[in-house]
């Protein structure tokens, strides 16, 4: 018997990385606010070897790990590109296709559920 999938949307895991911790955390907590994640894990530690404007570079960097919906990933993205400090952020998406249906179902719950509002 398969597993029944009882989520309503296509569930996505996004990679962002970060140039620190602070900008991790900031940036997380902007898109589980916003309601456009419904986890994100923060992932210490990466070094990073890439070619950047004609030269190879070296850099540390943290990973988000992001746990959204394909509904919300256009909004998503164009927070990320807003609010983040490089000139062309990684943001690469790519479809769940298994996963525990509650877990999935949870994901998509947590991305339609009413943004936080300020008090006025």
């Amino acid at each position: 018997m398969e597993p029944k999938t009882v989520h309503s949307h296509t569930p996505m895991l996004v990679y962002c990385t970060c140039p620190d911790h602070a900008t991790a955390v900031s940036l997380a907590n902007t898109l589980v606010d916003e309601a456009l994640a419904a986890c994100i894990n923060i992932v210490p530690g990466l070094t990073s070897i890439y070619h950047w404007q004609g030269k190879r570079e070296t850099g540390s960097e943290e990973l988000l790990m992001i746990k959204t919906i394909q509904e919300q990933y256009p909004t998503l993205q164009a927070r990320i590109v807003a609010l983040h400090p490089y000139e062309l952020p990684e943001v690469i998406a790519v479809s769940i296709q298994a996963g525990l249906p509650a877990y999935l179902d949870w994901i998509d719950t947590s991305c339609h559920r009413n943004t936080m509002k300020p008090n006025h």
